[in-house]
């Protein structure tokens, strides 16, 4: 590991392109990672030697300078050794915190963002999804705008994150970055969960997300009606990858799979049901519960069709980057002539809603299927169309006018 680690010392000039003194720079590079330090000493340029990192000759000034730099490189590398030997996780943060001597009570916003999104990297795949990291990574950029914007500084003292921070932060995303409601709440709460970490490690200490309360508006959620499906469906494609995009897309409308979830699927999540049919068994990448999927014909059709990607790729279906996806069903969409703003995840409505619930799937089956935690979330993705309330009212009236009737 020690190979790992490098140090090296280089002046940097001032802006007096005249000066004949420069600061002398501490660089320590991890892992491919680098952080650099003023070490707050000036040396006279003409006696720097910047490949043996040190001061020419052998005055007292000279020496002492070399000196500094040495106690400064055996310190870096103490520190580095003390953290292999207590088995903890090496990082650059880490180390220049210890070196400059910031306890965890001078925790700083950023600095935690990337400490937090270090690990969770390391965890992709298996704890969490890559979109996840994404989403974190975009949250800090944010920040990281803002903190410059509001408070011009590179950084921000957790324990000075207050309401006012909090409400600063989302008028920045409303009006600096023109973002919807819905959208700066999201950035918000991963905002929150930085905080909260910091208030369980005891490094802030109160909570500044106690009482503060924001309700994501409800949007009205777009799904694809019976007639749509089936235009897509009949529509003839030359170019395979529209084609195989178009037979995906169709795959989720009917089994209610995200993209994440489709795109992992195998032959093995195939398994034949307790009714002696083909279902689908996985655990979603998302929320980590089950999925259990009955498999309708136009899903069972898909199956058989790309039978052959088994031996080459081990994949279930063909599925592209979720990017190329959506961009090709902008495409599929106008050579439909569907004016709706076509997604992948617009198949995972169009499931609940026209394939399930409109057809007298009970919600809690639905539910299940979605592979969601409660129904409450079901219920944002369920639409009860005029077409099953006029349905299920004509049946209450004929059962009302049999009654009738008997009497």
């Amino acid at each position: 590991m020690q190979d790992l680690l490098s140090i090296l010392f280089y002046t940097r000039k001032s802006k007096n392109k005249n000066a004949d003194q420069a600061t002398v720079y501490l660089r320590i590079t991890y892992d491919g990672k680098r952080v650099e330090l003023s070490t707050m000493r000036k040396v006279t340029l003409s006696k720097w030697n910047p490949k043996a990192n040190k001061v020419i000759g052998t005055s007292i000034e000279a020496k002492q300078v070399n000196r500094n730099l040495d106690i400064i490189k055996n310190r870096i590398y103490e520190i580095y050794q003390k953290i292999i030997n207590n088995n903890e996780e090496v990082s650059l943060l880490r180390i220049k915190n210890e070196y400059l001597g910031i306890g965890d009570d001078n925790k700083l916003l950023l600095e935690m963002f990337e400490e937090h999104n270090s690990r969770m990297k390391k965890l992709v795949g298996k704890d969490y999804s890559f979109r996840t990291l994404q989403r974190y990574a975009t949250t800090k950029k944010h920040i990281s705008s803002f903190i410059l914007f509001t408070f011009k500084s590179k950084d921000y003292p957790v324990k000075n994150v207050d309401i006012k921070f909090i409400n600063s932060f989302i008028y920045y995303l409303k009006t600096e970055l023109d973002l919807s409601h819905n959208s700066s709440l999201k950035y918000l709460s991963y905002l929150k969960k930085i905080v909260r970490v910091a208030y369980a490690n005891g490094w802030i200490e109160k909570d500044p997300f106690y009482n503060f309360k924001l309700k994501l508006q409800v949007k009205e959620r777009e799904f694809l009606s019976k007639e749509e499906i089936i235009t897509i469906m009949e529509k003839q494609f030359t170019i395979a990858r529209i084609e195989h995009v178009r037979d995906v897309f169709l795959f989720s409308c009917y089994t209610g799979l995200a993209y994440s979830d489709v795109f992992k699927l195998t032959p093995n999540n195939i398994i034949m049901g307790i009714d002696g049919s083909q279902w689908i068994k996985i655990k979603r990448t998302k929320t980590k519960t089950l999925s259990s999927i009955p498999l309708l014909p136009v899903a069972e059709k898909i199956i058989e069709k790309y039978k052959y990607l088994d031996d080459s790729t081990g994949k279930l279906l063909p599925v592209y980057s979720n990017q190329k996806i959506n961009s090709y069903l902008k495409e599929i969409a106008d050579r439909c002539e569907i004016k709706k703003n076509l997604t992948f995840h617009m198949a995972r409505h169009t499931f609940a809603t026209t394939i399930t619930l409109s057809n007298g799937v009970p919600i809690e089956s639905v539910s299940k299927m979605l592979g969601h935690r409660s129904l409450k979330i079901t219920q944002h993705y369920a639409k009860i169309l005029d077409e099953k309330l006029s349905e299920d009212m004509n049946k209450l009236r004929a059962r009302m006018a049999v009654k009738e009737n008997n009497n």
